[in-house]
């Protein structure tokens, strides 16, 4: 049997024709041949994710991405996949939009539930979440960074400008002789520092002396200590008080004029006879002074003078 060319040629273009069909189908991420099972679900945001991107169900690929695009009242992104159709989960399964890595763009993971009496099938919208990845939270974290870093910036700034309008020209010259006053000082410390290192170690030897004679001093009163320890003072306190008690006696016996000292400090008749013969006895030794001749007669020839006449 011979084919005409016209045949070859309709056979070829047809074939080309398949082959287009296949192969923007494989790039969409569909397949003409793929009974899969085609679920649906709607996100606010689908930054990141791409046609062909993987589903997975624990992490284990079980599907793909074919289809990114607005829902019936463009308010929502509905986006389509495929799942395997030896796969049964419930339709109130959630379809988690998550970043699979920095650079790895997003993927859809499957929570499953399982019901045998709500199976998912074609066509089921699953409930949808979209989990926060690394560069969400981190954003979210350097949002109130940012602004805190702003208010920050804003406050050394007008700190900066205080201090600039603060330092004018006669404050920095102020603030320079300070700092030489400040230096002088501290040359000055440090120069009586050594002054007195010079000094403690000149006086070191006499410190030393010093320290042993104190040291010979504290023995001593050690020793005058142990002296004194040994001393009886109990016997010493028991003849005291027994001096003190013989003296009370004698007191009490001067009081009640017993005694020669007792009669003198009590009887006033005695007195009084020792007070006159006191005062006649001062009287004849007045007289004695000024007339000695009158008591005594003393003549080198034993020749007695005539008494004196009597005025």
């Amino acid at each position: 049997m011979i084919i005409s060319r016209e045949v070859k040629t309709a056979i070829l273009i047809l074939g080309c024709v398949a082959i287009f069909i296949f192969g923007f189908s494989f790039l969409k991420g569909t397949s003409l041949l793929d009974n899969s099972t085609q679920a649906y679900a709607l996100y606010d945001d689908v930054e990141g994710l791409v046609l062909g991107a993987n589903v997975t169900i624990n992490g284990m690929k079980v599907g793909k991405v074919n289809s990114i695009d607005f829902d019936e009242n463009y308010e929502q992104i509905k986006v389509g996949f495929s799942i395997r159709n030896d796969l049964t989960f419930s339709g109130e399964s959630t379809a988690q939009l998550y970043e699979a890595g920095l650079i790895g763009g997003k993927a859809i993971a499957i929570l499953t539930k399982y019901d045998a009496t709500n199976e998912v099938k074609d066509g089921d919208i699953l409930p949808s979440e979209i989990k926060p990845g690394l560069t969400e939270l981190v954003n979210q974290q350097i949002a109130p960074l940012q602004s805190k870093i702003e208010g920050l910036l804003t406050s050394a700034d007008s700190l900066f400008a205080g201090v600039s309008n603060v330092l004018n020209y006669q404050t920095q010259n102020n603030l320079k002789l300070a700092l030489e006053s400040l230096t002088v000082s501290i040359q000055n410390v440090s120069s009586l520092t050594n002054n007195m290192n010079t000094l403690v170690e000149e006086n070191r030897k006499n410190f030393s002396g010093t320290m042993n004679n104190l040291q010979m001093t504290t023995k001593n009163l050690n020793q005058l200590t142990d002296s004194l320890n040994q001393i009886p003072l109990n016997t010493t306190f028991k003849n005291l008080e027994q001096t003190s008690e013989d003296l009370k006696i004698l007191i009490s016996r001067m009081e009640s004029g017993e005694g020669t000292a007792g009669k003198l400090l009590n009887d006033d008749q005695l007195y009084n006879k020792l007070l006159g013969s006191s005062e006649a006895l001062e009287a004849l030794l007045n007289d004695l002074k000024a007339h000695p001749k009158k008591y005594v007669h003393f003549s080198i020839f034993g020749r007695k003078e005539s008494a004196a006449p009597e005025k």
